[in-house]
């Protein structure tokens, strides 16, 4: 990142396009100054240098072949003895780490040894630090290998080096990871998902963009700073600028520019953005799906002549289109819409009237002789019908296939609508796979679809031999290695659930009413809060309330103190609302770690409160609030000790929960367990993970159970007895039988994590 500069934020405009890669190009590495280098799914890096003619331009100078798959990550490496004109290293799907000599455009070094594809490359000190797939980080010196080591138990997505010396790393199991050698010094955690993209930010700390669809901010030790949440989907990538503006890009087909936590310019694009990154004059450049990559900038002198304004407008409209729906149809496969004339001149024929950027879609009525309304015109699937999304595009199903062989996981979409075979073939062309796996794929995409043999419709059937698609079991001549592993549903868990929702006006209404409910008591007037300590109640709900600002405010210990001088103070059939701040409190950045001081010392806050609560049952509002700010704490993963540490009298003070008939109790008994089951799975805690299977499989055989109450207490079994040290502990407690039920069950999420779960006992 470039030295510090300000910028007055003006909204980027495109300055160029640049063309000539046949697929998705999938990274950026801006190179000094002498061009930038982009990657892409065509196996092609390409080099651009500045048009000489045209400085808001680049020219394609060097293509650099070599790779047999995709390419991803890129490093520059500057001009030296050895790489007069700078070099190149890249990383590819073919599991292969690739030295260029930009000179020559020849590679010069293969750095062979990964198993799985490259999903980082790093320097430090003169060596290249490779990140993979297989979950292992690889140092390299002069082209020879030097050292390996696991560095997570799932795939690395993405690796970093610091100013101060140290790596940071990202991985499919939601956190990052900071690395002094080969010593993790600390784990990050608080993403839900995926940690896909890394970026230092100079002077603050370590920027994640992740597949929960967030940005975060963290500092080195462990705190987040910030959280920037507006994308829609996944986020591939992150950076940022001496400025202090950020970029990223989305699967929901837009970069976004973020300054002081607030989302200040979203970048539309007609596909998904793969990668944006900053140049040093703080212009942008994005890597989009369709194959194109795209300059933005705040200088007026280099933004691009009209009519390549025009054309890119022109490509996004069409793009906009094409995902435009009326009542689940393509609005450009409506019938008749070529020929909007007034009157229609043929029945059904189509007319939309705009409204905004959407409208309202009619069809002409040859027997009224008037337009009916069909509906609203509306971007993708209608709410609630959100379907999983790659490479910018919606479908009813994006499955992980790992082939074995050592191969890759790859991404298969399909839709309930196509034919399986069509889909397998064309999948397995796009990703160079043999046709032998043809079978294999179809039994794949029908079994995990829920496809069954009974309800299979007949005319998806192999066109070459007639034959049935579905066949149940798998082929005895099939080797092992060439099985597709089993995917499940459901399991395992990743990452925490929190309570993130408050009606704050409603909750400082309840306390106003409790405190004026005090003051009219002459005898508990003591116990009343002063209006200076109403005011602040009132500011502290305010922070937590604005959105705008919720980063950038901060707590000081009074606050923490008031609600816990409340807490122990106030008559407990009225403590309810306050605990309701402290949940939302603990979800604070600042005031979660405010409170942790309260916590650490010998009269542990927490514990008293969880208590007092417990103490009378009779009062399910405090249970409530009190359970669902406990489950809060797992967002932070510095309390993660304290949670371990009390496990035992946190659990059993809340077991009485799930028999409870008060449903948002059972739920949240569940949410806590499942937080449990993910947290203890990976301190690698035994005795704590007997405990919680335990207690899951309590909630998991009551039959008046909530069903998401339910569906969380499976997950939680499924996944201790997949990724933990137990299944040997579930089996003997006949876990084999709830799944079973389970797999009965006529809530569909129900049936599939039972069916993941008899799954998971067959493999044993």
């Amino acid at each position: 990142m470039s030295s510090v500069m300000e910028i007055d934020f003006e909204e980027y405009k495109l300055r160029c396009q640049l063309r000539g890669h046949d697929d998705d190009v999938r990274g950026i590495c801006v190179c000094g100054n002498e061009g930038i280098a982009t990657s892409s799914r065509d196996r092609t890096v390409k080099f651009w240098s500045l048009d000489p003619s045209d400085n808001r331009n680049y020219l394609s100078s060097k293509v650099l072949l070599g790779h047999s798959s995709f390419v991803g990550p890129l490093a520059w490496i500057s001009p030296n003895d050895q790489h007069p004109e700078g070099g190149l290293v890249s990383g590819g799907m073919d599991t292969l780490v690739l030295v260029w000599d930009l000179r020559t455009g020849e590679k010069v070094q293969t750095l062979k040894g990964h198993q799985l594809q490259i999903t980082g490359i790093a320097f430090d000190d003169g060596d290249i630090v490779s990140s993979s797939v297989d979950c292992t980080l690889r140092r390299w010196r002069n082209g020879q290998p030097v050292e390996f080591w696991e560095a997570h138990k799932a795939a690395i997505q993405a690796v970093i080096k610091l100013p101060s010396g140290e790596l940071v790393t990202g991985s499919s199991d939601t956190t990052l990871k900071l690395w002094k050698g080969r010593k993790c010094v600390h784990t990050f955690s608080g993403h839900t998902d995926t940690v896909r993209g890394l970026a230092v930010m100079a002077g603050l700390g370590i920027l994640s963009a992740s597949h929960d669809g967030s940005i975060r901010l963290w500092a080195l030790s462990g705190e987040v700073l910030m959280e920037m949440v507006g994308h829609t989907s996944i986020v591939y990538s992150v950076d940022c600028h001496g400025s202090g503006l950020i970029v990223s890009g989305s699967e929901d087909c837009s970069a976004k520019i973020w300054k002081d936590g607030a989302c200040v310019q979203t970048i539309e694009h007609p596909g998904c953005v793969w990668d944006a990154k900053f140049l040093e004059n703080g212009d942008v450049i994005t890597a989009c799906s369709d194959g194109i990559i795209r300059l933005w900038t705040v200088h007026h002198d280099k933004i691009a002549d009209p009519p390549e304004l025009e054309k890119f407008f022109s490509q996004l409209s069409q793009y906009k289109i094409s995902r435009k729906r009326v009542g689940g149809l393509k609005l450009d496969e409506l019938p008749g819409i070529e020929a909007l004339k007034s009157p229609g001149t043929s029945d059904g024929q189509t007319k939309v009237i705009r409204e905004g950027d959407n409208g309202v879609a009619y069809a002409w009525s040859m027997r009224e002789w008037k337009w009916d309304k069909i509906g609203e015109v509306v971007d993708g699937p209608e709410d609630g019908m959100k379907r999983p999304g790659l490479d910018g595009v919606e479908y009813d199903y994006v499955f992980d296939v790992d082939i074995g062989d050592g191969e890759p996981i790859r991404k298969l979409p399909y839709n309930r609508s196509d034919n399986p075979y069509d889909t397998a073939d064309k999948w397995l062309l796009k990703e160079n796979l043999p046709l032998s796996y043809r079978q294999q794929i179809v039994e794949f995409i029908l079994q995990n679809s829920g496809q069954k043999n009974s309800n299979f419709d007949s005319s998806f059937c192999d066109p070459y031999t007639g034959s049935s698609a579905y066949i149940p079991g798998e082929p005895s001549n099939m080797s092992a290695a060439n099985k597709v592993k089993p995917t499940f549903k459901h399991i395992p868990k990743k990452g925490m659930l929190v309570f993130d929702v408050a009606q704050f006006d409603g909750i400082f209404k309840k306390i106003t009413e409790f405190n004026n409910a005090l003051l009219s008591e002459l005898e508990k007037k003591n116990l009343s809060l002063t209006e200076l300590e109403l005011s602040r109640l009132g500011a502290i709900l305010k922070n937590l309330k604005d959105t705008s600002h919720y980063h950038c405010t901060s707590f000081a210990d009074t606050d923490v103190d008031l609600l816990l001088k409340l807490l122990k103070s106030w008559p407990v059939a009225m403590i309810f609302p306050v605990i309701d701040v402290l949940r939302m409190v603990i979800l604070h950045p600042d005031g979660a770690s405010v409170l942790l001081k309260h916590i650490e010392n010998e009269n542990d806050a927490l514990i008293e409160l969880i208590k007092k609560v417990t103490a009378d049952p009779s009062l399910p509002a405090n249970l409530l609030t009190t359970i669902r700010a406990v489950t809060n704490l797992f967002k932070n993963s510095y309390y993660c000790n304290w949670l371990q540490k009390h496990r035992s009298d946190i659990i059993d003070a809340f077991s009485s929960c799930y028999t409870s008939p008060n449903k948002n109790l059972q739920l949240s008994y569940s949410t806590l367990l499942l937080n449990y089951a993910v947290l203890l799975i990976d301190k690698k805690d035994e005795e704590g993970q007997s405990h919680v299977l335990s207690a899951a499989l309590e909630i998991a055989e009551e039959e008046n159970q909530e069903v998401d109450s339910k569906f969380r207490a499976l997950v939680a079994i499924g996944s201790l007895m997949l990724e933990g040290l137990v299944k040997k502990v579930a089996v003997d407690f006949d876990v084999a039988s709830v799944a079973n039920v389970a797999k009965a069950s006529k809530e569909a999420k129900i049936s599939e994590v039972g069916a993941d779960i008899e799954l998971l006992i067959k493999q044993s």
